[in-house]
């Protein structure tokens, strides 16, 4: 093939003109792309351009001919197997969104011996659009609940800032081995990692979380709802844990100590119940998801009350 003339497409609207041509030629390299643009081979409108040239909507993008670059050898194509598993995590979808109820112990990111996770599933929920959703914030691997994506660049925008900036209610169900004192407060306490770990320090970054008791077992167990108003890395874990209250099922917070007293704490109670999205979209939209089956089975085993199961 020749040259080609591109149209730059609504959803590419804003996007670099280096991250476009990744997006299209992925295997291209950077050395021969900057190389393409030196020797103007690569124009948009018929002008010279930038590698950080802003792209809109309609421009019409020089490409010379890069046909072997339009795939990268060796990826895989989604599997029907996980293609059916992750479409049947969908809760919501509108033209901005997708959310999933991600369930506990699936990874949302991939990492050290970490092969199966969301972001590998993607291209599984592009439906009938032509890109993949993106992610806009992660949840934890042993927790359950909503994960929301976006559907195009500018919602991913938005939805990032929103997530970074903390404006976005989101509400969390934990159980607890303990009852705290006082069932509805703040738990203001600064967090920063020791020793791979998520602790309590005196001069660690601001860390704020909000709970109410729902229900309780005398003094054993409690039903927590659980919203962070700042975003550390395991902060409702170790928030709880620090007034007394541990999650059934934290392995990492709470450790061998549950072992002794909990037989059904085989995976972690927390779950990312709800997320209100009303202020992003201007219109009422909470997206809830449905508690796992060991959350479910362990509330009922202990009588707690609780109208979302």
């Amino acid at each position: 093939m020749g040259v080609e003339i591109v149209k730059v497409k609504a959803i590419d609207e804003g996007m670099r003109l280096n991250r476009w041509f990744l997006k299209y030629y992925p295997g291209l390299s950077l050395g021969r792309f900057n190389k393409l643009l030196r020797t103007k081979q690569i124009k948009v409108d018929g002008k010279k351009a930038d590698a950080a040239l802003k792209l809109s909507a309609g421009q019409e993008v020089r490409v010379p001919p890069l046909d072997a670059e339009k795939s990268v050898e060796g990826k895989k194509e989604l599997g029907t197997k996980d293609l059916d598993f992750i479409r049947s995590l969908v809760i919501y979808k509108d033209k901005n969104i997708i959310a999933i109820n991600k369930p506990s112990g699936l990874a949302v990111q991939g990492g050290t011996n970490t092969t199966r996770h969301v972001d590998g599933m993607l291209e599984g929920l592009k439906f009938e659009y032509e890109e993949a959703p993106k992610l806009v914030h992660r949840i934890d691997k042993e927790t359950s609940g909503v994960l929301v994506l976006a559907r195009d660049r500018k919602n991913a925008e938005m939805l990032t800032k929103a997530f970074k900036e903390k404006n976005l209610q989101k509400t969390y169900l934990a159980l607890t081995r303990g009852v705290p004192k006082v069932l509805t407060g703040d738990i203001n306490a600064p967090l920063d990692k020791v020793r791979e770990k998520m602790q309590v320090v005196a001069t660690g970054k601001r860390a704020t979380t909000t709970y109410n008791v729902i229900d309780s077992v005398g003094k054993e167990f409690a039903l927590v709802e659980a919203s962070p108003l700042t975003g550390r890395t395991h902060q409702i874990r170790v928030h709880l844990e620090h007034i007394g209250c541990p999650i059934v099922g934290d392995d990492k917070y709470f450790g061998e100590t549950r072992k002794k007293y909990d037989e059904f704490a085989n995976k972690l109670f927390l779950h990312a119940y709800k997320i209100d999205l009303s202020d992003i979209y201007s219109k009422k939209l909470v997206i809830s998801a449905s508690m796992p089956v060991h959350f479910v089975e362990a509330i009922k085993y202990l009588g707690l009350n609780f109208k979302g199961i």
